[in-house]
């Protein structure tokens, strides 16, 4: 007889996401199929995972609420914000911490415990791995702005803190402009 799955290390994140809110039409379409796939998956924090897995990320405002850092990614060739893979790590908003630490070399402190948006987006096809789904967890967090040069790393073209009002010409993602929204409400 097979053993039956348990949720185990699953269950904090599922906890949190049945206790998300949104008034975003296709944010909930995705939270419930994020749900699905969290419980189906006891691998789901793996990118061994090939059909597609979780992942963290950070979405980082200064102080004053003015701008958003922001990096535009090598490999996808666009502006996202911060953040990579669990590699077995349950715990995603640290996951989101270490990948925008790591990042921008910033000091970055979560806002809430709560989720802020989470999206799932498929990441093209490169070398070996197969096209994929990326079920993001992202986090409100803040970081200082300073006047410093934000590090380029092996991620990314740029790093740069965007003015709330311009991001929109950086980007139409749909999952950003929807963080922007709610970072104005």
């Amino acid at each position: 007889m097979k053993e039956p799955i348990t949720l185990g290390n699953r269950e904090p994140l599922l906890a949190l996401l049945r206790h998300h809110r949104t008034s975003y039409p296709e944010e909930l379409n995705m939270l419930e199929e994020m749900i699905r796939f969290v419980t189906d998956h006891p691998d789901c924090f793996e990118r061994s995972l090939l059909e597609g897995h979780v992942t963290g990320s950070a979405w980082i405002v200064n102080p004053e609420r003015s701008h958003v850092l922001l990096m535009h990614h090598f490999k996808l060739d666009k502006w996202v914000q911060p953040g990579g893979h669990c590699d077995g790590d349950p715990d995603v908003m640290a996951v989101a911490i270490r990948e925008a630490e790591e990042e921008t070399g910033l000091f970055v402190v979560p806002i809430t415990k709560s989720i802020f948006d989470l999206d799932i987006h498929t990441i093209p096809a490169k070398g070996d791995v197969p096209e994929h789904l990326h079920y993001d967890i992202r986090w409100l967090m803040e970081a200082a702005k300073g006047d410093e040069d934000l590090p380029n790393n092996h991620e990314s073209h740029a790093i740069r803190w965007i003015k709330m009002d311009e991001v929109h010409r950086y980007t139409s993602s749909d999952s950003v402009l929807r963080m922007l929204q709610k970072t104005a409400t």
